[in-house]
């Protein structure tokens, strides 16, 4: 690729054409486009294990063959074109970066989609995305059956646990998932097509290589920002790469076998996890999948088998582990770095961490649409209670509300800029325009302070987002629908700080004269939404605190 021009270096063009360039000392080998990046790991690692779940390793060169074959079936069995979006609603399993290398190949948009969804959410998903092409666990396709007629989903997907293992681990697997455990419902979903069976003809087929630039969109990542209007996040071929460079960047004082062995158990359908896996691979490193990390005994038994020298997580992985049983003897002497992020790292989770590691935690701050690491502590030298300084090539300004920059160490909404941050919101002008200063800033909604040095520490939340075990949860989405149950004459949600989870949801009510059954708005919710998102606990008001022109004051409920 030839040297990028200067103007590209310019603020101007940097803040008025977002996910466009990567500025060129990132990117000393020249990526024009994520393909380039994915083709060079796979052929330079191909030896090397990339993916491990239930036992079964892929290596580079296997991930290399598989994406290619599911590749070459988008463009050989399906009407699938390079634009078009797939949606992907998948635990972590090795399927799903065969999934999402082999979308890449083909030319397809990502939609990551949440597995917690109920069908309500997955059809908001499906519709507002366009997607054409689905690729579904099969515990959750009868949840997709009932909505599919509602969407322009034209091919459907599934795959169970075991398919990419040896045929007699497969058999085990999706047998013991589907009627020891039963967490398999019925479904039936016409001309749906399993995802090993697919691909598996065109192994070593060869597909057609797509032409794709900086500007190209590779995912809509959804997200409320701080709006509570859920919508998706345009991140282009530039963001993404942007972000992994910097990632990749910072990681380079740290020993060199810190990829060796990565604990992986966040969910890679999440930015977070998602972004820091293909950092891993840039390095060639080796990401073990944990499809299911809330269940803490079987946790504790894999790490068992492992000598970790990476850790993705946040605080309720910390703290949950770090008080589980046998868990001494998991042997973290390799471990090199502890990587945090999602949700602000906790006091007490950071200290039994290290109590139980003997090393420090590595704290990240971003937002989906930053693709989306923003700030780290260095992971050399982490300090507790911060989030850190920012990436390279990462413009961070602290402002008061008419945007004037504050003095160090007062108050004020943090604003950034850097070749990470989004393009625009999918099909939402006006609140793309909203998400962004008059001079290309994207506004964060948080709040913070800077010290002199550089280093950022988050104070609060401008527009009161909620942040579950690393998950948002917009006030506006759940208050919208449960001031429609009977008996609700107003209602507020608001996030309560808790040590494991960062925040839990808390739900005011103030009843209508017939009254509000709580057990059953309880069971309601449970229906409504996704587990993270649902009220732990409801509170009976008789009003709720208003400032003088109505807006409800969630900082007095709190």
């Amino acid at each position: 690729m030839t040297e990028m021009p200067a103007e590209l270096q310019t603020k101007d063009r940097k803040h008025t054409e977002r996910g466009s360039y990567v500025p060129s000392d990132l990117n000393p080998k020249g990526y024009e486009n994520l393909n380039q990046f994915v083709d060079d790991i796979l052929k330079t690692y191909a030896d090397r294990p990339a993916y491990t779940h239930f036992g079964t390793s892929l290596t580079y060169a296997d991930l290399d063959r598989w994406s290619a074959a599911f590749a070459a079936y988008i463009q050989q069995s399906t009407s699938l074109k390079p634009g078009d979006r797939i949606a992907i609603q998948l635990p972590n399993l090795i399927q799903y970066p065969i999934a999402i290398y082999g979308a890449l190949r083909a030319g397809l948009v990502i939609v990551n989609t949440n597995p917690l969804y109920t069908p309500g959410e997955m059809l908001y998903q499906y519709k507002d995305s366009g997607a054409k092409c689905l690729l579904i666990h099969s515990s959750m396709a009868h949840k997709a059956q009932s909505i599919l007629a509602e969407t322009d989903i034209e091919s459907v997907i599934t795959t169970q646990v075991g398919d990419f293992c040896t045929p007699a681990k497969r058999i085990l697997l999706n047998f013991a998932v589907k009627y020891i455990k039963r967490m398999e419902r019925a479904y039936e979903i016409p001309g749906s097509i399993n995802f090993r069976d697919a691909i598996e003809p065109f192994l070593d087929k060869g597909y057609s290589e797509i032409s794709a630039t900086f500007s190209d969109t590779f995912a809509l990542q959804y997200t409320g920002g701080t709006t509570g209007v859920v919508k998706g996040a345009v991140l282009t071929h530039a963001n993404l790469l942007a972000n992994i460079l910097q990632g990749t960047e910072r990681m380079r004082d740290v020993q060199e076998d810190w990829p060796v062995e990565v604990i992986a158990p966040l969910p890679l359908y999440h930015i977070y996890a998602f972004t820091v896996a293909q950092i891993v691979a840039a390095q060639g490193g080796h990401s073990i999948l944990i499809p299911n990390p809330r269940d803490m005994k079987g946790f504790v038994k894999e790490l068992k088998c492992w000598q970790p020298t990476t850790f993705i997580g946040l605080n309720t992985l910390f703290i949950g582990l770090a008080t589980q049983p046998g868990i001494s003897e998991v042997d973290f002497s390799r471990l090199r770095v502890t990587l945090s992020g999602g949700v602000s790292l906790s006091r007490k989770a950071e200290t039994l961490w290290h109590k139980l590691t003997g090393k420090p935690v590595m704290d990240a701050y971003g937002l989906t649409e930053a693709s989306p690491a923003v700030t780290t502590t260095l992971p050399t030298a982490p300090r507790v209670g911060s989030i850190g300084i920012p990436l390279n090539h990462t413009e961070c300004r602290v402002v008061k509300p008419d945007m004037t920059p504050v003095a160090i160490g007062e108050k004020g909404e943090l604003l950034v800029s850097g070749p990470q941050v989004m393009r625009e919101y999918w099909n939402a002008p006006e609140q793309t325009k909203s998400a962004f200063s008059d001079d290309g800033f994207l506004k964060t909604g948080d709040i913070v302070i800077q010290e002199p040095d550089g280093y950022l520490h988050i104070i609060d939340r401008a527009k009161d987002l909620i942040i579950v075990s690393g998950f948002n949860v917009y006030p506006t989405e759940l208050e919208d629908k449960i001031a429609d149950y009977p008996g609700v004459k107003e209602c507020a949600v608001v996030g309560i700080p808790d040590e494991v989870k960062g925040e839990f949801v808390r739900l005011f009510v103030v009843p209508t004269e017939a009254g509000v059954d709580t057990e059953s708005l309880a069971l309601w919710c449970k229906e409504q939404f996704a587990a993270y998102k649902r009220p732990q606990d409801i509170q009976i008001v008789t009003e709720l605190p208003k400032s003088p022109v109505g807006k409800v004051l969630r900082r007095a409920l709190r």
